[in-house]
């Protein structure tokens, strides 16, 4: 089927086409904005019917102006065909009876039906994977918990905690390369890009992590995990690397 006018398919429940669109297809005259607002007159429904968008565009001076278009359902569009009673909008209205079966054909039905199985799979995959992120955060967190249940609050705000970039300072490195470090030593693992301490490091006080609820840019509801090391775990991580043959840059200084 020939392209006579763009029709939309953005994902909606029905193909629309914009009135712009129309209005030049079918070799109109007059100025758009009092084109359709006669059309209107017909009795189609804003909305309902059509949809009024604002858009943008250059002037020839290079200056940015607004406009007014419409995006059209296909019934609206047939039926504005009709009343102008001319040659093009008997075309045009047919082109749109061939849009319309196309779109109602059953493997056209079984095709976006799939597609949407596929969109409703990832959103679950998506949910499943925040839901476990959150239940590793957890569990982390409940490895960490001291015998006063209010004590981890007060140690979050101590000054004695430090960030993982805090520490990798002291050796002259990234946060980054630090956090590296300390998982091909086996400390810790990365999931949905969040750190978390292997099982057997969680209960011996090297971290106090808290979590915070966040909104993501689609709107979703998560969380992500804030962590800080204690002084032990910085002694922890001084001895692993030590043993490792990486000093931190004091002590680089004092063997060169």
């Amino acid at each position: 089927m020939n392209d006579l006018i763009n029709i939309n398919y953005d994902g909606s429940d029905r193909p629309t086409v914009m009135g712009r669109d129309l209005h030049e297809a079918l070799e109109i005259k007059t100025q758009y904005s009092k084109w359709f607002d006669r059309m209107c007159e017909y009795g189609f429904t804003e909305n309902s019917d059509f949809v009024a968008i604002s858009q943008k565009r250059l002037t020839a001076q290079g200056n940015e102006t607004a406009y007014t278009d419409h995006q059209l359902t296909i019934d609206m569009a047939k039926e504005i065909c009709m009343i102008q009673r001319s040659d093009i909008g008997r075309k045009c209205r047919q082109y749109f009876i061939d849009v319309e079966r196309q779109w109602n054909n059953p493997e056209a039905i079984m095709s976006r039906a799939l597609k949407i199985a596929d969109r409703k799979l990832l959103e679950a995959r998506e949910c499943v994977a925040a839901l476990e992120t959150r239940v590793t955060a957890q569990e982390q967190l409940i490895g960490e918990l001291q015998p006063k249940a209010d004590y981890t609050d007060s140690i979050l705000n101590n000054k004695g905690l430090v960030t993982i970039t805090q520490i990798a300072k002291d050796y002259g490195m990234s946060g980054k390369k630090m956090n590296k470090l300390l998982h091909e030593f086996g400390v810790q693992y990365k999931q949905s890009n969040q750190w978390f301490l292997y099982a057997k490091y969680q209960d011996k006080g090297y971290t106090h992590s808290k979590t915070i609820d966040i909104i993501r840019s689609d709107g979703r509801p998560d969380i992500t995990m804030e962590t800080k090391w204690t002084q032990k775990g910085r002694l922890f991580i001084y001895e692993l690397l030590k043993n490792n043959g990486i000093l931190p840059t004091i002590e680089q200084r004092r063997t060169s």
